[in-house]
């Protein structure tokens, strides 16, 4: 009986403890917690979560500032995807609502936080290490989309086909101001790439395969198009 009102006088120390600890004025230092032992640590993490979870708005980010010393890296990129993930549904939200553009203190409202974190957020998170990731993993299903277009390219689509051949030019840094296709005496231009007899010599055999199909393709959507409206369309 003795050790368990011990056991529990100690909970109860420790709980005042973290109590006291979280009712700071100012931001917790290192050397606020140095006293804590393992249980307490544990107590005090607990707390911190809880009350991440009750506060919203400018009572949550007064909170982040106090504790952001005792925050590891993971717990601080949780924290920024969820404010940036917060903020993008505001203003996707907002925007179809409205038809326009909100404003910050809108897109505040809406997401449940500060105007303060929305304003700083939008202000740096293009330099954001988090947001340079989800960039990466985008160009890294550049080449599956770039497949699928080219499957619908070699298939008679000439959208695709133009498509195609624009971002193949960007990509080797042939970079135009609007998409054009050229017939010039002895050689065709798509997009500043100029298609000649010399650099149709330098294709290999599934290069120039592979150019056929496309033309041919294309070729024979035009003479579909033509028959049904009973003109010829280039």
């Amino acid at each position: 009986m003795k050790e368990q009102q011990k056991s529990l006088q100690k909970f109860t120390e420790s709980k005042t403890k973290i109590n006291n600890l979280l009712s700071l004025k100012r931001q917790i230092a290192i050397n606020d917690i140095r006293g804590l032992n393992t249980k307490e640590l544990g107590l005090l993490i607990d707390a911190m979560k809880e009350k991440l979870n009750e506060l919203d708005g400018v009572e949550r980010d007064s909170f982040i500032y106090k504790i952001e010393v005792l925050l590891e890296d993971d717990c601080k990129n949780q924290l920024w995807e969820y404010n940036h993930n917060q903020i993008t549904y505001a203003i996707s939200t907002l925007i179809q609502e409205s038809n326009r553009m909100p404003s910050k203190n809108e897109i505040a409202l809406k997401a449940e936080l500060s105007r303060q974190t929305v304003h700083k957020h939008l202000q740096e998170y293009l330099s954001h290490p988090l947001y340079l990731q989800h960039i990466e993993q985008f160009r890294f299903l550049t080449s599956k989309v770039l497949a699928k277009v080219f499957h619908f390219a070699v298939n008679g689509n000439m959208k695709a086909a133009r498509l195609y051949f624009d971002v193949m030019g960007n990509l080797n840094g042939q970079l135009t101001n609007k998409t054009s296709i050229q017939n010039q005496n002895n050689y065709i231009q798509i997009n500043g790439v100029i298609l000649n007899q010399e650099v149709v010599k330098r294709l290999n055999t599934e290069q120039l395969n592979t150019i056929e199909t496309i033309l041919k393709t294309a070729l024979l959507e035009v003479d579909n198009i033509g028959s049904k409206s009973g003109k010829s369309e280039l």
